[in-house]
């Protein structure tokens, strides 16, 4: 299996027969390293709303035919733009063929602003739990800080966990360094900073706070190694 990062929130997994996108902002992040038209994943997965999550899905789906798997309200949005969408609640889990997904809480908001300035409920904001392969990766969404990442520590085998950084809108370092403490996982990868000025951090300053776990510093394109 490889994970790599990919600037913002977004990740691309490949293990031996699928490849997942999650959270695919490419058109404006001027972090990012893909481009829309060469993207063809077989799942994109969503974490919640937010124009700079959800980003160019619709586009990507499209021209890929990949299934995107999201909360029910945002799932069904998705599916209303002419896209192939499985929709799930918050704690469910399900099998596909590619792997595992599982909804954690997150807290945050979630909504879509259409290019109408149309504002669209999207359901509640999410964490994903992905296990293919033996391995569990954990992507927290947008997040603050919060007690029950014990609880998925506890209750999950994680091998990755792509934590954001960048305060204002989530969690800031100090508070991620401790959520690292909860879920300890094998590797932790700081994401969602820098990409806009209110969400500006040093991702070495967050390195050096973690005392629990490895944390990589990755820049967009480079992979996880554990």
């Amino acid at each position: 299996m490889q994970i790599s990062y990919h600037g913002h929130s977004v990740v691309k997994v490949k293990t031996n027969t699928h490849t997942i996108l999650i959270d695919p902002f490419i058109n404006g992040n001027s972090l990012t390293d893909l481009h829309v038209s060469e993207e063809k994943p077989d799942v994109i997965l969503l974490t919640h709303g937010h124009n700079d999550h959800v980003g160019d899905t619709v586009e990507i789906a499209k021209q890929s035919g990949a299934l995107v798997v999201a909360v029910f309200e945002l799932a069904n949005y998705i599916s209303s733009q002419g896209v192939s969408a499985h929709g799930m609640g918050l704690g469910g889990s399900y099998t596909f063929d590619f792997g595992v997904v599982k909804f954690t809480q997150a807290f945050h908001s979630s909504s879509y602003t259409t290019a109408e300035n149309d504002v669209i409920y999207t359901g509640m904001p999410a964490g994903i739990l992905f296990t293919a392969e033996n391995k569990t990766i954990y992507h927290a969404g947008d997040t603050a800080l919060f007690g029950d990442m014990k609880l998925i520590g506890d209750r999950n085998d994680i091998d990755v966990a792509f934590l954001p950084i960048g305060d204002n809108f989530t969690m800031g370092p100090v508070d991620a360094a401790y959520a690292a403490e909860l879920l300890k996982p094998k590797v932790v990868v700081p994401i969602h900073y820098d990409t806009f000025p209110p969400i500006k951090q040093d991702p070495i300053d967050f390195k050096k706070i973690v005392q629990t776990c490895e944390v990589q510093v990755l820049k967009a394109g480079e992979s996880v190694q554990f």
